[in-house]
């Protein structure tokens, strides 16, 4: 079944960033997440609030990747200067999935309106296409980070990677 990645929208102010993530955010739309995220982190924005009030669902490539910003903005450095996430109207199957992974306190979960969509544009980086390459680095990635996070990820995700590490090595070695 294929399902259409999630919708990013983006609105960049002088020190927070909003971001609208609609539809089913999943490994397709990581690379161009994880992509946009490092961008913003190399012109050193700090806040960040993530509106998933029509985010349906998450998977854990896109949960890792995001769980690894997470990580990067918990430091003790990042947390002084100011950094946060914050998920905005995050669904109860979003809300437990951060809970029964064990990353929940990365982020800070706030209830309020959705973003309007009249101040925020698409994603200029959701055109592009990433290769199977991309794909699979960032999967395997996101579930290394969920595995570090919290050990009791590794089981649920030690098959996933070791597949993703080896179907990487296959692709290199073509």
């Amino acid at each position: 079944m294929n399902t259409p990645s999630a919708r990013l929208l983006v609105s960049v102010g002088e020190r927070t960033v909003l971001i609208k993530i609609a539809g089913r955010a999943n490994f397709d739309s990581s690379v161009n997440f994880k992509t946009l995220i490092n961008e913003l982190r190399q012109k050193n924005y700090d806040r960040y609030l993530l509106d998933l009030s029509d985010c349906l669902l998450m998977d854990s490539t896109f949960l890792g990747v995001l769980a690894g910003f997470g990580l990067k903005l918990a430091s003790p450095r990042a947390t002084q200067a100011g950094a946060v996430i914050e998920l905005l109207n995050p669904n109860v199957r979003i809300s437990e999935l951060l809970e029964n992974l064990g990353v929940a306190h990365l982020f800070k979960i706030v209830r309020g309106d959705p973003l309007p969509l009249e101040k925020m544009a698409p994603l200029p980086t959701a055109t592009t296409n990433p290769t199977r390459q991309e794909v699979s680095r960032t999967c395997l990635d996101a579930h290394q980070t969920l595995m570090a996070i919290n050990p009791a990820n590794i089981p649920k995700f030690k098959d996933v990677a070791q597949f993703l590490a080896d179907d990487l090595k296959e692709l290199k070695n073509r």
